[in-house]
């Protein structure tokens, strides 16, 4: 990464999607709308922040849709393994990536879907 402004805003769309996991408690409201609104107001002033809010937004959408997944299925009686296990792997990965990217590497989240190009 080039400049220190570029690491500290694509870590900050990474770490935004931890703090509204946390203030919302389940990651459907506030999870994506950290990524996304750095995305839009950064996207045409750096190429690296734009990549990485983007893969921060798509990192959120899909473990959004794995949460409503897991809630769904405890139904089934396996919801109550998947849910903890979905946002410990949430936080786990936002955690890896926020790190990644302050020291200046580029982190691309492992079994997401790219729905944001």
């Amino acid at each position: 990464m080039n400049t220190q402004d570029e690491r500290t805003w694509s870590m900050l769309a990474h770490l935004s999607s931890l703090v509204g996991l946390f203030f919302s408690g389940t990651g459907f409201i506030f999870g994506f709308i950290g990524p996304l609104i750095i995305w839009l107001l950064k996207k045409d002033q750096s190429h690296i922040i734009a990549e990485n809010a983007k893969e921060a937004l798509n990192f959120n959408i899909t473990y959004t849709i794995f949460s409503v997944i897991a809630l769904l299925s405890v139904f089934l009686l396996i919801g109550f393994i998947l849910i903890p296990a979905v946002y410990v792997v949430w936080i786990v990965f936002a955690i890896i990536a926020t790190v990644k990217t302050n020291q200046g590497q580029h982190y691309r989240y492992p079994f997401i879907f790219r729905f944001v190009k």
